[in-house]
């Protein structure tokens, strides 16, 4: 069955895509929640109308993140960590730690979930992390972790 998407369908498609899905998907899944409808010459242009709205409106949102992007990536991030003689920490130091770290650093107002952290850091040094800021808009930070003075 030919759609149109009216909204983002996680690994699927963005709200105004034009896609061939499974009937079945496309029944039971997609139309009872309003996030596709049949393609017909009407929703298709309604459809391509709204995906130029929101290409414009993502164009704005992602000028604000490069703004963003360039506060974060100069920021100097370190945080201390208690850790041993060997550079093992003893705890460890998750997104939630670097998101703070970098709003105190560059003023920003970042969650946890932006910072892309496949495991806790557990070992003092230099690591670089990823963080979205936009749909489109990624920037690399280098965070230092620190051993603690007691």
């Amino acid at each position: 069955m030919r759609v149109v998407f009216l909204d983002d369908v996680e690994g699927t498609a963005r709200a105004g895509d034009i896609k061939v899905v499974a009937d079945g998907y496309a029944r039971n899944f997609l139309l009872p929640r309003k996030l596709a409808a049949a393609a017909t010459t009407t929703t298709v242009q309604k459809a391509e109308s709204r995906a130029k709205a929101i290409a414009k409106e993502q164009e704005r949102i992602d000028e604000a993140a490069k703004a963003v992007a360039a506060k974060v990536t100069a920021a100097s991030i370190t945080i201390p960590a208690r850790a041993g003689t060997e550079g093992r920490l003893f705890g460890s130091v998750t997104s939630s730690d670097i998101a703070d770290a970098i709003n105190a650093a560059a003023g920003t107002s970042l969650e946890h979930r932006a910072v892309a952290l496949d495991q806790p850091i557990k070992e003092v040094g230099s690591h670089t992390v990823t963080v979205t800021l936009s749909r489109n808009i990624k920037a690399d930070v280098t965070v230092e972790v620190t051993a603690e003075e007691d």
